[in-house]
């Protein structure tokens, strides 16, 4: 038998694809994963986890709970070995739950983790408002009421004006929200007086509805996993994927 080698040469090596890593750090009942990745390009992957999980409904309580610092910095240590740019904690009542000081500390402690850049939901709303320099907007949430006033509260502690309101009163199993109910919010509490209209929590669905919404309201409409990516991404240098959302092409 011939020994000698194949004449046919072999395939040229492609190249990997290079990617940017971003951290998400999900409260243990986060349901969306695959919500978040439709914002992303392809030269993005994101490195998921969640904090530990505790038989908890999505309360005041649960918020305070998934907020400790301490927690959150525990939970940021499982994503840095795979090197992310940027880490994102992924949770809107847990980040607002503490006012503003409650927030940054958050960041701090995901940064003190070794996160080279970090942001939450709240704190993403706040960079979303101030890229479109709005000030006046009415909330849409699932939450309890004390947990849509606590929102309302953060917001003004920020110097944004919450016109009105509109809640679902849910503390379990956000996530099967239909899209219908979620646009029937978001028409309710519009008027002349919004300039925007933010539809808050995480584990709520929202990416379908975003550009239908902007187009026959003629306004934005921010989501809580569409500012927590666009932030991110803008942290790691990308833009994110939303087509007809103006929060995606805002320069």
């Amino acid at each position: 038998m011939s020994s000698r080698p194949s004449t046919h040469p072999l395939p040229a090596a492609v190249p990997p694809l290079l990617q940017t890593g971003i951290g998400v750090v999900a409260p243990y009942d986060f349901a969306l994963d695959r919500e978040l990745w439709r914002w992303v390009p392809d030269n993005v992957t994101l490195h998921c986890t969640r904090t530990p999980y505790a038989p908890m409904a999505a309360t005041v309580e649960m918020a305070v709970h998934i907020s400790d610092p301490e927690m959150v910095a525990r939970t940021t240590y499982n994503v840095l070995s795979v090197a992310p740019l940027a880490v994102a904690y992924a949770c809107t009542f847990g980040s607002f739950v503490g006012g503003l000081a409650g927030e940054l500390r958050l960041v701090d402690a995901m940064i003190g983790a070794g996160a080279p850049a970090a942001v939450t939901t709240s704190g993403a709303l706040l960079l979303a408002l101030r890229r479109l320099g709005i000030t006046r907007i009415a909330t849409v949430t699932p939450y309890t009421n004390d947990l849509t006033a606590g929102l309302s509260a953060f917001l003004a502690e920020s110097g944004v004006e919450v016109v009105a309101t509109a809640g679902l009163g849910l503390i379990a199993q956000i996530w099967a929200v239909p899209y219908e109910t979620t646009v029937e919010l978001v028409r309710s509490v519009d008027s002349d007086a919004v300039e925007a209209i933010f539809i808050s929590c995480t584990n709520l669905p929202t990416y379908d509805v975003i550009a239908g919404l902007e187009a026959t309201l003629g306004k934005p409409v921010l989501t809580a996993n569409q500012v927590t990516m666009w932030a991110a991404l803008e942290l790691a240098g990308h833009t994110g994927i939303g087509p007809g959302q103006h929060l995606m092409s805002a320069g």
